[in-house]
């Protein structure tokens, strides 16, 4: 089993993009953004395709995606909802090891402010503490990895995921 890529996953807002570009410049990896990757695609932003299609629609976009990035020695940020997609995240998981970045539910909404134009998948009715109760423990299912990000920069961050792979 050949794993040399890094996923990164967590709530949105968690740094995921933030750290990984700063993790792949420090590994000498290539940075990979799942979002932009859909947006490519698509022709739109991720908020665009959620609001002309729908968040089930947009999870099934985002799967395929997700299953067709074919990268090595990369850093792959993923979108917070990427969890919904367990075709995708099995794919991920066979060419990467898979690292949650945690945050509470505060920090996470303190981060955010406006979820729509983040483009974060709420259903009707859902906020972002029913988001976050519901994805968690998706999270701690694929992650082989979790790192606890409540109070640590960046940089800390980054050299906590680094010591694990080298």
């Amino acid at each position: 089993m050949k794993r040399d890529n890094i996923v990164l996953i967590g709530m949105p807002g968690a740094g995921k993009s933030t750290v990984g570009v700063v993790l792949a410049k420090k590994l000498g990896f290539a940075f990979l953004d799942s979002d932009l990757v859909i947006q490519g695609r698509e022709g739109k932003l991720l908020h665009e395709i959620i609001e002309e299609r729908g968040v089930e629609s947009f999870w099934a976009v985002e799967e395929e995606a997700n299953m067709s990035i074919d990268a090595r020695r990369c850093v792959i940020a993923t979108g917070g909802s990427v969890i919904y997609g367990s075709r995708a995240m099995e794919h991920l998981g066979k060419t990467g090891v898979i690292v949650y970045l945690k945050l509470s539910c505060a920090e996470i909404a303190r981060r955010l402010g406006d979820l729509n134009e983040r483009g974060v998948t709420l259903r009707e009715g859902q906020n972002l503490e029913m988001l976050y109760e519901e994805r968690i423990p998706l999270y701690e299912k694929y992650a082989d990895i979790t790192i606890e990000c409540e109070n640590l920069s960046i940089r800390e961050i980054v050299g906590e995921i680094k010591m694990l792979f080298v």
